[in-house]
């Protein structure tokens, strides 16, 4: 595979100052002042405890959009061979030495594919579980009930975007930019990996180009309980969905709002693919296509509240 990570997104939003202090919240750490001298809210960036600058937050008038998502390749090789299969596609893409963008018209989002460094993340230590016929934890408590901190999240995971033509957004994101399909819901979505997780963009039919949710990892499902408990202390109206686990992808999951109507997940213990020949996509349905167990999705989960304002905002 010729990319290797999910470095960035850029989201715009019509309250940045508002928007930023949910994620400071989440648990983010904020890069940029949320204001400029002037007093006029500006582009907000935040980081991960392990990759970096990942998530920008600019103005924009009107509607909530995914604006743009970074993947890094390691060399201009791997641009040549990307601007050629674009172009293939009938899409041509802005060029330098050390990166290239295009629009997907499907979705409306700009992917940049730039030269990059890999993400390198330190080992979690695992804690002792007791299970049954094996003692791990003799006399002492659960690891995770004496943690303390606000939970950081390690990186960014994935994203989920909403396409007006998802088959052609899966191929410009397969065939142009060169993910891998990790699984399929049949006329409705693919699960896309451009790094070794099972899946680090999700394209679903949609009747208007949104974005749907942002996720980040965390060390393990104590974490996820750990981050949404804070989280819906200081607001209760941030729940959405959760505590669950998915069955694409395996992730234990607890989805959040943030004020712009966006949503976020908690996330760990997703599938990982390291060789892609020990891998085989499958399609899935019902139940299973949203989650393995975990209480039902709720309808905002499957249509957000504000659909027919995106709607609007797009066709007035």
């Amino acid at each position: 595979m010729t990319l290797h990570t999910l470095t960035r997104v850029t989201i715009g939003v019509p309250n940045v100052a508002e928007t930023a202090a949910f994620y400071d919240d989440f648990g983010l750490t904020r890069t940029t002042p949320a204001a400029g001298v002037s007093g006029r809210t500006e582009a907000v960036s935040f980081s991960t405890r392990d990759g970096g600058d990942q998530l920008e937050l600019v103005p924009v008038p009107d509607r909530r959009r995914l604006i743009g998502l970074d993947v890094a390749v390691d060399d201009a090789d791997d641009l040549d061979r990307i601007t050629h299969n674009l172009q293939r596609l009938d899409l041509h893409p802005t060029r330098s030495e050390t990166e290239l963008s295009v629009v997907d018209p499907g979705t409306d989002v700009r992917v940049r594919v730039v030269i990059g460094s890999r993400i390198i993340q330190t080992p979690f230590a695992l804690p002792a579980y007791n299970l049954p016929g094996n003692i791990g934890r003799d006399a002492a408590r659960a690891d995770a009930i004496e943690r303390t901190g606000r939970v950081r999240p390690r990186k960014l995971g994935h994203v989920v975007i909403g396409s007006t033509d998802q088959p052609a957004s899966e191929r410009f994101f397969t065939e142009g930019i060169g993910f891998k399909v990790s699984d399929r819901v049949p006329g409705m979505a693919a699960f896309l990996r451009c790094s070794t997780d099972h899946h680090n963009v999700l394209v679903q039919a949609a009747p208007v180009t949104m974005l749907h949710h942002t996720s980040w990892q965390v060390d393990d499902v104590d974490e996820v309980g750990r981050g949404a408990t804070a989280m819906l202390d200081e607001d209760p109206q941030r729940h959405v969905w959760g505590l669950g686990r998915h069955h694409i992808g395996s992730n234990f999951f607890w989805y959040l709002k943030d004020p712009a109507g966006n949503f976020s997940e908690y996330s760990s213990d997703l599938d990982c693919i390291v060789d892609d020949q020990l891998w085989t996509p499958r399609d899935w349905e019902g139940a299973r296509a949203l989650y393995n167990w975990g209480p039902p999705p709720p309808p905002s989960f499957l249509a957000p509240e504000d659909l027919a304002e995106l709607m609007t905002g797009v066709h007035g």
